[in-house]
């Protein structure tokens, strides 16, 4: 056994397919569970699918990673138990939601109470702003609000992009990856390993969401939150061994924050678009509503698999924008991305104007 842990230790991306695997076996038995004790979402006027689907995809994604995880990596991180732990709590969170639609101030304490587990307990946060504005490491109550201010922005924003088949879990494999293979390049296998386990996981619920017609299921709150919950993991890991130099000097990041930032660019920008729209309105930013960007893209009459697939293909450009300008001043990587996106949306809402034009024209 001993043997095989050091080859995938050595070789992390192989266990992208024991999860894989994993999470095959067990999803059926999810899907029958759920619909058996009827964890499903029925048609609404915020959803486009017909019939009952359950919508707990989440827990799949869960015990096929955990299990993968379990079994080849004791030693991931410190305190292994503890960040375990928020992950527990925000896959329940999150999966209760799913169950009775709790209220914002219980589900925001819930992620709170998660991030805290990681965050203040776990130690696993942002000290240092890699010289943005000037400021490298940061006091520590600054760097526990700060962290804790990222954890939410980003669980919600990967919460908030899961509205069509594939593009949570789509995004999620190309994050995993990106980080996976640099945790690999750069001699952190455990946390490669980690990375490519939740490739793995996050493929078999793609497959049953994108593609399955019999078996359809649904990522969830329980599966998002938990998303971006790993993710987070990966970005202030990734923070971490740039600003304290645990890495090749030709895989160092000047720009780790604004890298980071570019690579998670469309539910990160996505999010804070919608969220000033609605505020501009007079309106709550948590209120639901459907002009995030992948009802605008299906507002011009794209199905659901084109959407996802045409947004995962912006974010491989941003990511390689992200890579190409890894050594940029962090402010200069985050203008560029953020001026285009500012284009892209530009240009989407002049499509989806000159559609409802032509639309309103008498015929």
């Amino acid at each position: 056994m001993n043997q095989i842990i050091d080859f995938l230790h050595n070789f992390p991306f192989v266990v992208s397919i024991i999860s894989l695997i994993i999470g095959f076996l067990f999803m059926p038995v999810v899907i029958d569970i759920a619909k058996k004790y009827n964890f499903v979402v029925s048609p609404n006027k915020r959803t486009s699918h017909s019939g009952e689907i359950p919508n707990v995809g989440g827990i799949n994604i869960f015990i096929s990673f955990l299990l993968t995880v379990f079994l080849f990596t004791t030693s991931l991180l410190s305190n292994l138990q503890f960040i375990l732990l928020g992950l527990f709590i925000i896959l329940i969170v999150g999966f209760i939601d799913d169950l009775i639609t709790i209220k914002v101030f219980w589900k925001l304490f819930g992620e709170l109470l998660a991030g805290f587990f990681l965050i203040v307990i776990s130690d696993i946060r942002i000290s240092s702003l890699h010289g943005f504005l000037g400021i490298h490491e940061i006091p520590f109550i600054w760097s526990y609000l700060l962290s804790m201010f990222v954890f939410v922005v980003v669980v919600n924003a990967m919460n908030l992009i899961d509205g069509i088949d594939g593009l949570a879990s789509g995004l999620g494999i190309l994050y995993s990856l990106f980080f996976g293979v640099y945790f690999y390049l750069t001699d952190h296998n455990h946390l490669a390993l980690t990375a490519f386990a939740m490739v793995g996981s996050l493929v078999v619920f793609f497959f049953y969401n994108v593609f399955s017609k019999q078996k359809k299921i649904f990522m969830g709150d329980s599966g998002s939150l938990l998303l971006g919950y790993i993710i987070i993991v990966f970005v202030f890991s990734f923070f971490e061994m740039n600003a304290n130099g645990e890495v090749p000097e030709k895989f160092h990041m000047i720009a780790a924050p604004a890298v980071a930032f570019s690579v998670l660019i469309v539910p990160l920008f996505d999010t804070l678009r919608v969220m000033i729209t609605r505020m501009k309105k007079g309106q709550s930013p948590f209120k639901a509503d459907r002009n995030h960007v992948h009802h605008l893209m299906l507002s011009l009459g794209l199905k659901h698999r084109s959407v996802s697939f045409i947004l995962m293909g912006i974010s491989i450009i941003f990511i390689i924008i992200a890579i190409l300008g890894r050594n940029l001043p962090n402010g200069v990587l985050a203008f560029i991305v953020l001026f285009l996106s500012s284009l892209l949306t530009k240009w989407l809402w002049t499509l989806v104007d000159k559609k409802n034009f032509e639309k309103s024209k008498p015929s």
